[in-house]
């Protein structure tokens, strides 16, 4: 069995409806592509004993975000709302945004969670997870951004 493509042929038609339909009849979800339709990407690397995590979250600032550890888990979120008012001669308009994500890594058992630091840099958020030498019992807290 073959697989074929077929492409409709390029007309104004065709690339008029196109237009009308994804314009139109797109998800709700597709006005948010600027700020974060999907999570945010992440880079974990390890050196020196340390974890080291950075998630790429430009235009946002350190108090949108939101990093706790409970239980050996670490939770990254951030909540993101703008509401913009325009008042015309004739009309009046308001627009609302809303966009937030929540990341979640398990820690293994040998983190320090009272050393855990982070800070927020030319748009990404890095957070440093420094490994102890033996396992620690974990516990819950939230950790502050510089």
């Amino acid at each position: 069995m073959n697989i074929t493509k077929h492409n409709r042929p390029r007309t104004f038609s065709n690339d008029f409806d196109k237009f009308f339909n994804d314009f139109f009849f797109t998800p709700v979800r597709a006005n948010q592509k600027n700020h974060f339709e999907n999570v945010p990407a992440v880079n974990i690397s390890e050196k020196d004993g340390t974890f080291h995590i950075e998630l790429a979250v430009p235009g946002m600032k350190k108090e949108d975000f939101k990093i706790e550890i409970h239980d050996g888990v670490m939770s990254i979120s951030s909540e993101m709302k703008e509401e913009t008012t325009s008042e015309e001669k004739n009309y009046s308009r308001r627009e609302f945004n809303y966009s937030s994500f929540e990341r979640r890594f398990t820690l293994p058992e040998n983190v320090e969670d009272d050393k855990v630091s982070a800070r927020y840099e030319d748009g990404i958020l890095k957070i440093d997870v420094p490994k102890a030498d033996e396992t620690v019992k974990n516990t819950k807290k939230q950790i502050a951004i510089s």
